[in-house]
């Protein structure tokens, strides 16, 4: 049996994982995030595509968090049309630029830093 990550809190985080550099480093802090125990990654992909039984958990959820690399906001906009109001971090907002980002522990760990949960 898995001991939830998130504690006596039920935070879901949803990165946007894009495909840019700066998606990418969005979901590796997502997952860092969930391995230190702060919340737990959620499938964002499974909102977009409106599986009921993957959106229903999410109703249950203290707080709702996105993560998104880049000013487009894509993770953010998902859980909006979905219905929600997730508190929302933007990686670009934070110094990482999109297409000049390398992802590596160092930027996982200044971006995750900067999250508060």
């Amino acid at each position: 049996m898995s001991k939830c990550a998130c504690g006596e809190k039920n935070v879901l985080i949803f990165a946007c994982s894009g495909a840019a550099d700066v998606g990418s480093l969005s979901d590796r802090v997502a997952r860092k995030l969930t391995k230190d125990g702060k919340g737990k990654m959620y499938c964002t992909a499974a909102v977009g595509a409106n599986i009921p039984e993957k959106i229903a958990p999410i109703k249950a959820a203290t707080d709702i968090v996105t993560i998104d690399g880049c000013s487009a906001f894509c993770a953010k906009k998902i859980l909006e049309n979905a219905g929600f109001a997730p508190k929302s971090y933007n990686l670009e907002v934070l110094g990482f630029i999109k297409g000049k980002t390398e992802v590596n522990n160092e930027a996982i760990d200044k971006a995750a830093a900067s999250i508060s949960l």
